[in-house]
């Protein structure tokens, strides 16, 4: 039965007690660990990964000061996303496969402008930690962008 997307455990620990959550685009679930077998492009939505109150501190210092990702030590197995045979269970019907343009495309220009806008008040560090991720994202899976 598809029950949708759910908050899953810390996504480099495992523990169910978790803090943070950042949005990425689909085309990261190959820099994941152990994500070999899943097809990016029948992911529906964004990818969802959470990390508890100890890895995100660590997470947050390798990115803003270290300018490291922690995504190839990140479980996929414990990332939350949608897959599109899951709603073809639900709905009995084949979908075609989903267009990440407009969802990346919106994805990349909130990045730029958090990052662009990071003396704002209203830019929380979660906010440049997402952004600073998905930019990479982009850079190591489409370097024409």
């Amino acid at each position: 039965m598809y029950t949708g997307k759910t908050e899953k455990a810390c996504c480099l620990c495992g523990n169910p007690d978790v803090r943070t959550r950042l949005d990425l685009p689909p085309r990261a679930v190959p820099l994941l660990k152990h994500a070999e077998a899943i097809a990016w492009r029948d992911i529906v939505g964004e990818v969802s990964i959470y990390f508890c109150d100890s890895d995100w501190r660590t997470v947050r210092d390798l990115i803003l000061e270290t300018g490291m990702s922690p995504l190839s030590r990140c479980n996929v197995a414990r990332a939350s996303f949608d897959l599109r045979e899951d709603f073809e269970a639900l709905l009995n019907a084949v979908r075609d496969e989903p267009d990440h343009t407009d969802l990346e495309r919106e994805m990349l220009a909130d990045a730029e402008a958090a990052l662009a806008n990071r003396d704002d008040p209203y830019v929380e560090e979660r906010d440049l930690v997402e952004a600073r991720v998905i930019q990479w994202v982009f850079e190591d899976t489409d370097p024409d962008r």
